[in-house]
Formats: structure tokens, sequence, C-alpha cells
């Protein structure tokens, strides 16, 4: 259960010796704790003060803190037991419309796929794929609104109850989901399609091709790749996303080195395919070295970087000049206009996605900067969970009977 310094990098200037400042130096919460609770998720916890922090790690190591320890009629609690319990001590206000449409709601939308599940093991990855199978199977978006408020209403309660420490609704931007999770992707390509690819692609460029489709690399983070354990540890299997190549003839006299996208630096891991690639290129090609704007790092200044991708001249790329690289590649692969070398690192997501790989550990990959990013992006991919055979049928019985409603699993009302 580590604490982590939000505000200072781990690494130090090496200049100075001092730690360098992170991207939220002095906004927000400095210290997080991260600890696992009494469901086994991962979770994590914001102190301005690191004794505090201190004091949270030491109670959930030693399991007194409510966080990693609840009682066992909570921890057994469902979905399906709490609903019916918060439906019951509210339904005397409702409305008789409202009366009639939660139950409803709740008996045909929500207890199908939420209903068995311990109310404290839901998470956002849980109710994003729900909310993605909702679109996907052509439901109203007005419904979907209905739908999700209702659970949004209910884990709130429970939250208020002291069930959950937190709900996972609230993660969710709803507006984006209703516009279709309009991050999706407008195209993927498939494993052959990238392997087309990659064989009219010249040697020259094939490695860049291989750090976009197998490490999810944007095309301004691979041309700014250089041969230096700044961005390659092969020893310890990492790639350091640390920096991107830009050009700018208003800034920098041209070409220079930036941070990644705003968020996204971080190291994650080397696949051994990509790393032989990346190792004959070097070989066969071989990196040139040029003396760049850095403006990756504090203090600011120009120094030399053995790049590993120039034109057949041995010149930097151009944002133009690769387009026009592209469109040629695409072509030949018979890739739609879509495709673009953003479309890699899409299949490198999905492909992760599709594979059962935890979101978390994609959202990791891609280095983006929430978890609600890559779902609103890769839901559509997530494994489909197989839905429980027969229980609507145990739902409705009791009404066919001319019973009320119970829940579907017996338990605390």
């Amino acid at each position: 259960m580590p604490i982590d310094d939000l505000w200072y990098l781990r690494k130090r200037d090496p200049d100075t010796r001092k730690l360098i400042p992170s991207k939220r130096h002095g906004r927000g919460k400095r210290w997080r704790v991260r600890y696992t609770d009494a469901d086994n998720n991962d979770r994590e916890r914001l102190f301005d003060l690191k004794r505090d922090a201190e004091e949270f790690d030491l109670a959930c190591r030693s399991g007194v803190a409510i966080a990693v320890k609840v009682s066992d009629e909570v921890g057994r609690l469902t979905f399906a037991e709490y609903a019916w319990r918060w439906k019951e001590s509210r339904e005397s206000g409702w409305s008789v419309e409202t009366r009639r449409r939660v139950p409803q709601n709740l008996r045909k939308r929500l207890l199908p796929t939420f209903g068995e599940k311990p109310i404290r093991s839901i998470t956002l990855t849980d109710v994003m794929s729900w909310l993605g199978r909702l679109l996907d199977d052509g439901t109203k978006k007005s419904s979907i609104g209905l739908y999700f408020g209702v659970l949004k209403t209910i884990m709130n309660a429970a939250v208020i109850d002291k069930v959950l420490d937190d709900n996972p609704c609230n993660a969710v931007n709803l507006a984006q989901v209703l516009r279709g999770m309009s991050r999706a992707p407008r195209w993927v390509p498939t494993e052959d399609q990238v392997l087309t690819l990659l064989e009219v692609v010249p040697r020259r460029f094939r490695a860049a091709i291989w750090l976009g489709a197998g490490e999810g690399l944007r095309i301004g983070e691979a041309l700014g790749m250089e041969d230096d354990p700044r961005c390659f540890d092969v020893a310890r299997e990492e790639l350091h996303v640390v920096q991107q190549l830009r050009h700018s003839a208003e800034h920098f006299g041209g070409f220079y080195l930036a941070p990644p996208k705003s968020g996204s630096a971080g190291t994650v891991d080397l696949d051994a395919v990509v790393a032989e690639e990346v190792a004959a290129h070097i070989k066969e090609v071989g990196p040139v070295e040029f003396e760049l704007p850095d403006i990756t790092r504090e203090g600011r200044g120009t120094r030399k970087a053995a790049l590993l991708f120039t034109t057949t001249r041995g010149k930097l790329i151009t944002d133009r000049y690769w387009s026009e690289l592209w469109e040629g590649w695409r072509s030949a692969a018979g890739w739609p206009k879509e495709g673009t070398f953003h479309s890699l690192r899409h299949f490198f997501a999905t492909t992760l996605m599709s594979n059962g790989a935890e979101p978390q550990e994609v959202q990791h990959a891609l280095r983006h900067a929430s978890l609600r990013i890559t779902l609103e992006t890769y839901v559509h991919w997530l494994p489909k969970k197989d839905r429980q055979r027969g229980l609507l049928g145990r739902i409705l019985r009791p009404v066919t009977a001319g019973q009320p409603a119970t829940p579907p699993v017996q338990g605390h009302r």
C-alpha cells in the first residue's frame, strides 16, 4: 500500500539532484494512498497532509480501517436486496407514475445485470459495459437516461447508508455516453490489415508501425523515439514515453522535443517483438543525431538526440512529409481513408480489451489520464459476459402468482 507524492516525480534533476515537480504540482491534494478494499478492489484515497496519509495507510495495513473491513452482512448484500429495500422506503412519496415505472425499470433493466452481484463489487467498468450494451441493443437514449438515473440514485443512497464508500456512477459522463461514445474510433484495422500494412511499408519506417500497433504510440511519440535508455530500457523490458517530436515554424525555430499529450507520459511494457523490430531498425537503418530544443524538462535547453526515424536523406520528418508517405502506404494496403496512424493505437487497445485485459491495464498501456476515457473509447470491445439464464423468470414468477415482486435472491429486506 504505497504512499505516493503526487506533486513530485520519483526521479531527480541530474544537475540539482532535487526532485522534479510533476504537472499537478501545487494543485489538489498531495498524498495518495493506494489500498485494496474488502472486496479485493484496488482503490485510492487522497490527503493534504502526509501524516494523515500515513495513518490511513497504517490502518489499512492492520485491517482496522473501515475502508478495508466491512461486516459480513454488508459484504454479502446484493444489489437486488438493497434496491428493493430502497424502493420500499421511498415509494410512499412517489407519484402513481413513478410507482409504476421504477419497479419496472428495476426488474427489466437493472436486476438482470446487477441483481445478484454484491453491491460493493459493482465498478465503473460494470456500469460502462452495461451502458454500452444498451446502446448496442438500440435502446432509446431517453430511456437509457432514465435507467441510469435510477441506478445512480440507488447507489447514492447506498453511499449515504455507508454500504458503499463511493458511487461508480459519479465517474460516468452520461452526456458523452448518450452521444454514442463519441470517443469511439470510426474504424479499427483487423490483424490481417495491420500485417498487410507492414508488408508495404519500407524497412526504414516499419519499426514505427510496430510502435503504433504493438505499443499504442501516437505518431509524434513514435517519431520522437531515440536510441537511448531515456526511451528504451531493454533489460527491464520497459518503454519510456517521455517525449514527442513537434514542428512549428513559429516556435523554437522548427523541430523540437515536447512532452507527450497532456498527462500521457509514462512507462509501459516493452513487447519482445517490438523490441526486436526496433533493434533491427537501429542495426540496419540506424538513428541520426540532431541538436534539438527539448522542452520536456523544467530546465529547457538544446541537446543532442539520436532519433530513430528520418527521411531517406537523413532529415527530420514533417507532418506533410509523413502524410504523403502514409497516403501511399494506406492505398497500397487497401485501407480506407479513415485509416490513420492513430488507427494502429486503436488496434492495440481493442486487441488488449478483446483478449481479456482489464480496463485498468489498457488505461495504463494507453497512458490515459482516467479510466473513464478508456471505457468511453473502447467500451464496445469489452468482453460480453453471458447473461444469467432464467433470472427474469425468477423475478417475475411472484407477480404472475398475484404476489408482490420480491428480490431474486432471498436476503435482508
